[in-house]
């Protein structure tokens, strides 16, 4: 898993060009500079050998001459293609001597290990340079010679070492630019996925903030609605007494007319069956009534109990309201703070 994260890492740098992640006007003020002091060229080149920025204190030696003629131009594209390759393979400057017998050096610009672009410099003459060697090159490029050797006797001489110095000066340099200009880039990118997570998280935050009040308005009504079913329990039980008393005082007037009739003899027997029956009905009525009392006992406490969950989940949701309120204050705090980030990196 982490050869494929770094893999696909490395994949995307290769796909970076030097613009990415360099400043290339600060780069072309900084090799005008550094190549006037001392006294080289350079030019800062794409992977496929595209300059990026302008020639920086080239020779007439070369400009004019060298790769003022068509097989002088091959062979310096050659030596350049070499060089950025040597220089590729070694991840540091490549010091060599071109065609021409100058000394060039090739500068990787490598951002975690990949090279995306090189600086190409040099154009400076050994201490110890034979002239008949410059003569002999200028024939096979169809140059005059005497004016070929006034051209190289105006190139600055050096020594190798020198050259080595100055192209791992540029090398450094150059690195830490890259370097830094990814690491903004990442930064960036980090910053800009930051901002667009934390405004989501934020609007799903304010959404269940905007939830959790619709919950409490819900809670605080069915407390209310609990509250109504608790009184219109009472008003049963109410009316459930009165009815007992009826059915007490029901059963009373049966049991007297029943003795009335037992008095009146045959003559009150048929009262007598109605007396027995209001006492049945009475006594029917108050198991009844009984009965409901109970199941509205039990429906009391069932009220009872829901109504203290029901506070108990109001409460709850006060204070998950506030938790989310809470959390949404450090949110939004978060995401001020990774903007002004994305700001300042930006």
């Amino acid at each position: 898993m982490v050869n494929n994260l770094g893999n696909a890492n490395q994949e995307a740098i290769s796909k970076l060009q030097l613009k990415d992640v360099m400043d290339l006007n600060l780069l072309q003020k900084f090799l005008d500079n550094y190549t006037e002091s001392m006294n080289l060229a350079s030019i800062a080149v794409d992977l496929n050998g595209t300059p990026v920025t302008k020639p920086c204190h080239f020779t007439r030696f070369c400009m004019d001459y060298t790769r003022g003629s068509k097989l002088g131009k091959e062979r310096c594209m050659e030596c350049d293609r070499r060089g950025g390759e040597e220089a590729a393979r070694l991840g540091k400057p490549s010091v060599y001597k071109c065609h021409a017998g100058l000394i060039d050096f090739a500068v990787p610009i490598m951002v975690e290990g990949v090279q995306i672009g090189s600086i190409l410099g040099g154009q400076i003459l050994p201490s110890n340079f034979d002239e008949n060697e410059f003569r002999k090159t200028a024939r096979e490029m169809g140059i005059h010679e005497d004016e070929y050797i006034k051209a190289a006797h105006e190139v600055y001489i050096s020594n190798e070492k020198s050259i080595h110095a100055a192209a791992e000066v540029l090398y450094i340099v150059a690195n830490t630019l890259s370097q830094n200009g990814y690491q903004k880039l990442k930064s960036q990118e980090i910053s800009h996925t930051l901002v667009e997570n934390f405004s989501q998280i934020s609007a799903t935050m304010e959404e269940l903030a905007a939830s959790s009040i619709t919950v409490n308005d819900y809670q605080s009504t069915l407390n209310k609605e609990i509250m109504n079913i608790k009184s219109i329990s009472d008003e049963i039980n109410a009316i459930l007494k009165a009815i007992k008393s009826i059915a007490d005082q029901t059963k009373m007037l049966g049991l007297n007319a029943s003795i009335e009739a037992a008095r009146a003899g045959d003559a009150g027997r048929g009262f007598s069956v109605v007396a027995g029956e209001i006492r049945n009905l009475s006594q029917n009525s108050k198991e009844t009534a009984i009965k409901i009392e109970k199941l509205t006992a039990y429906i009391q406490s069932s009220v009872d109990k829901t109504l203290k969950i029901s506070d108990s989940t109001m409460d709850n949701s006060r204070e998950q309201s506030a938790a989310i309120e809470e959390t949404t204050a450090s949110i939004e705090e978060i995401l001020a703070l990774t903007t002004e980030f994305n700001s300042l990196v930006n």
